[in-house]
C-alpha cells in the first residue's frame, strides 16, 4: 500500500506493525494488539494499513458510521487497493446503503475482476434485491475463481455455501425451464446424444474434457469420450470369441505367471507422482501380445485364438510405438489415477473377460462398467480412471487401432512424423513418447 504520511521504509514498519497487531489478536493478547495498533496508528495516523486495521475492529464492534469513515480515508490514501474497497462495501452494507455498495463493489472488481470476496460480496447484494437468477450468475463468478484443491479463506466460507445452495438450486430451475421446451422436440424425434451432452454441459449437469495427449495432439478430431458401438463392425467377431480369449488368458495366468509383469515401469526419479503407488507393481499386470510395436512370439504362441480374434482389428502399425495388445490384470483393491495416453490418433479397445463387481471405468465425463464380452472403444487422451473395489482380480483385454477419423494419407503421415521424431531422438521402445 502507499503512504502519504511517511517513507517507504517507515511504511514497511508500519505494514509489520499492523500485521504483528492482528497476528497478537488472533492468538488472544488483546492488550498487546491493541497497544501495537496504537502505536502505528501514532506513528502514522493516515496509513491506509493502520486504517483500514482501525475500520475492521469498528466493524466488530458493530460501529459501521465510524467503520466505514476509516475506510473512506483508506481508500482515499491508496485507491488502487482492492481489499479496502471490499471492505468499504462491507461497511455500506451494513450502513443499509446499496448503491453505494455496490459501486464500492464495482470499483474492487474494475482493480481486481477475480476478487474472491468482491464477488461474493456483489452477489449477496444482487440476491439481496430478489434477483434470484442473475445473483446465481454472480456466485458461479464467484464459484469459478477458486482454483481445484484451494483452500479459500475461512471467513468467506459460509458465503461460498451459500453460493453452493444459490447456484445448485439455479441450475434445478435451469432443467425444469429446458427441458420443459425440449420435451415436445424429443417426443417428436429429435433426441441426440450429441445434444443432450450439450444440454448437460449447459446445466452443470456433465464437465467438459478435452484431449491432453501426452506427445502428439491432431488437431480438429472429435472430442469423443465413448465411440459409438455401430462405428466398428469387426467387434463382433471379436466379442464373438471372449469365451476362447478367457480361456486362454486362464491358462496364461497358471502356467506363465512370469510372463506377466508391471504395466506401469518408469524409472526411477522420473517426476511422475500420480504412478508412485503403481510403479513397478503387479497390482495392475499386463500380459503383452505386442508391446509397443514389437512382438512376443512365445506369449502370442500360447494365445493362438485371441491373436486369430485380433486379426479382425484395424491394427495401428508404428515402428518402436504400435501396435500394443494386452491382457490387463487388475488387482481387488486397486485403482488406477487419472491419467491420459500420448495421441489421439490411436483409440484404444476393451474387451472384458473377467469382471468381478464393483469395478468401473470413468473417460472424462462418462464411467461405465465392463461387461463381459461387450467390447467399447474410447479415446484415451481424454483424462480416465480405473477401479477395482472387489476382493478378486479384473481382466480385459485390450489393444489399440488407428482414429476411423483420421484419413489414410493422414494416418501414413502421422506413422512417419511419429518414426522420424523418435529416430531424431533416439527414443526406442518404452522412452519417452
Amino acid at each position: 500500500m502507499n503512504n502519504v504520511n511517511a517513507t517507504a521504509t517507515d511504511s514497511a514498519t508500519i505494514v509489520r506493525m499492523v500485521q504483528a497487531a492482528k497476528a497478537a489478536g488472533a492468538a488472544g493478547r488483546t492488550a498487546e494488539s491493541d497497544q501495537l495498533l496504537a502505536r502505528a496508528a501514532q506513528l502514522a495516523p493516515g496509513h491506509p494499513a493502520v486504517l483500514n486495521e482501525l475500520g475492521l475492529r469498528m466493524m466488530q464492534r458493530g460501529e459501521a458510521a465510524r467503520a466505514r469513515e476509516l475506510f473512506q480515508r483508506a481508500t482515499q490514501a491508496d485507491p488502487q487497493h482492492p481489499s479496502l474497497w471490499s471492505n468499504l462495501a462491507a461497511s455500506l452494507s451494513q450502513l443499509n446503503l446499496p448503491d453505494e455498495e455496490m459501486a464500492a463493489i464495482e470499483r474492487a472488481l474494475a482493480l481486481e475482476p477475480r476478487h474472491l470476496a468482491s464477488l461474493l460480496q456483489k452477489a449477496q447484494l444482487i440476491e439481496a434485491r430478489g434477483d434470484a437468477r442473475n445473483a446465481a450468475l454472480a456466485y458461479r463468478n464467484a464459484l469459478a475463481t477458486i482454483p481445484p484443491g484451494a483452500t479459500p479463506p475461512a471467513e468467506v466460507q459460509p458465503l461460498l455455501e451459500r453460493a453452493r445452495v444459490v447456484v445448485a438450486s439455479d441450475e434445478a430451475a435451469l432443467i425444469d425451464a429446458l427441458e420443459a421446451r425440449l420435451a415436445p422436440l424429443r417426443s417428436a424425434g429429435a433426441a441426440s446424444r450429441r445434444a443432450d451432452r450439450c444440454i448437460e454441459q449447459l446445466t452443470g449437469r456433465r464437465r467438459r474434457y478435452d484431449p491432453q495427449p501426452t506427445f502428439m495432439y491432431f488437431p480438429e478430431l472429435p472430442t469423443i469420450e465413448f465411440f459409438e458401438r455401430q462405428d466398428f463392425p469387426w467387434l463382433g467377431a471379436i466379442e464373438a470369441q471372449t469365451d476362447a480369449i478367457r480361456e486362454e488368458l486362464t491358462a496364461v495366468m497358471v502356467t506363465d505367471r512370469a510372463g506377466l509383469e508391471p504395466y506401469i515401469a518408469y524409472p526411477e526419479g522420473l517426476p511422475l507422482d500420480q504412478w508412485r503407488e503403481l510403479n513397478k507393481s503387479r497390482r495392475w499386470s499386463a500380459y503383452f501380445l505386442w508391446n509397443q510395436g514389437v512382438a512376443l512370439p512365445a506369449h502370442q504362441a500360447r494365445c493362438p485364438r485371441t491373436m486369430a480374434a485380433l486379426a479382425a482389428a484395424p491394427r495401428c502399425e508404428v515402428a518402436n510405438r504400435a501396435p500394443t495388445a494386452f491382457f490387463s490384470i487388475l488387482d481387488a483393491g486397486t485403482h488406477i489415477p487419472p491419467h491420459s495416453g500420448v495421441t489421439n490418433t490411436r483409440l484404444t479397445v476393451h474387451v472384458p473377460l473377467i469382471v468381478p463387481p464393483d469395478c468401473g471405468l470413468r473417460v472424462g465425463s462418462e464411467t461405465r462398467g465392463w461387461v463381459p464380452g461387450e467390447g467399447f472403444v474410447f479415446d484415451d487422451t481424454i483424462e480416465h480412471e480405473a477401479w477395482n473395489r472387489s476382493d478378486s482380480p479384473r481382466a480385459v483385454l485390450i489393444f489399440d487401432i488407428w482414429n476411423p477419423l483420421l484419413s489414410a494419407a493422414e494416418r501414413e503421415l502421422v506413422r512417419a512424423a511419429t518414426e522420424a521424431y523418435g529416430a531424431y531422438y533416439g527414443i526406442a521402445r518404452g522412452g519417452a513418447l
